[in-house]
């Protein structure tokens, strides 16, 4: 689990090193809701959100900081943490189950 205020920071910084076909999944601590990030090409990334809205779209490294900043802040506007975890782009939605710490 990972703080909020430095969420976005984290999450590039993670995303700069992970491979194609592979992702981060971003929940609630009660699990109800979700950001899943997969990156498809070395600089296009497949997002699909899962909560208040539902919705799948596609950015670039440079939209991504962007995206996220709005994304947290709709889907997780009273969480204090958010839970971080590596996932595969096999079935969506469910992630392979590595929780990421600090």
């Amino acid at each position: 689990m990972i703080d909020k205020a430095s969420a976005i920071e984290t999450i590039i910084r993670k995303l700069k090193k992970t491979p194609t076909g592979k992702g981060l999944d971003l929940r609630t601590y009660k699990r109800d809701r979700s950001v899943i990030i997969i990156r498809t090409k070395e600089d296009t990334f497949s997002v699909t959100e899962d909560g208040f809205d539902k919705d799948n779209f596609t950015t670039d490294f440079k939209g991504l900081k962007k995206a996220l900043k709005k994304l947290l802040k709709k889907e997780f506007p009273r969480s204090n943490k958010i839970r971080v975890y590596e996932v595969d782009s096999s079935p969506p939605g469910l992630p392979r189950k590595k929780a990421y710490n600090k």
